[in-house]
């Protein structure tokens, strides 16, 4: 069975550098699909067959930002059906925001960006992890 890839919305370069050599060193089967703004992001999850692994998505983007991505998903019926797990990863993690995305949307998680490449590399494998094994309408 192909893995399913990671959806990583971020528009600052050197974070998503620095995710995917995470990835790279957790030696995960799961590819990256990154994308700059939402706007893409959506047009890639509206046309796609791929039933994507994970959705890793920073909150202060261009054009539209990740809450408001989220509400856009969470009005769609077709990828409300696929149940691809949302996490935001961001610098903002004040907690006005992380109430926000746990009481006006269905996230699953909320995570504050780290500066150490371990501590980076520790959230994203407990992550990944978790949803490697957790039982959900994707599985």
């Amino acid at each position: 069975m192909k893995a399913r890839p990671i959806i990583l919305i971020e528009d600052d370069t050197d974070d998503k550098d620095v995710l995917e050599e995470v990835i790279n060193e957790l030696k995960l089967p799961n590819g990256i699909i990154w994308f700059k703004n939402c706007i893409d992001a959506w047009q890639y999850l509206i046309t796609t067959k791929d039933s994507p692994f994970i959705i890793i998505c920073d909150i202060n983007l261009p054009l539209q930002n990740g809450m408001e991505f989220k509400r856009q998903i969470d009005t769609n019926l077709e990828l409300r059906r696929k149940s691809i797990p949302f996490v935001f990863y961001s610098t903002s993690a004040s907690q006005k925001l992380v109430n926000e995305a746990y009481m006006q949307f269905t996230v699953q998680g909320f995570f504050k960006k780290e500066y150490d490449f371990e501590e980076i590399k520790n959230h994203m494998r407990v992550i990944l992890t978790y949803w490697a094994i957790c039982k959900h309408p994707n599985t």
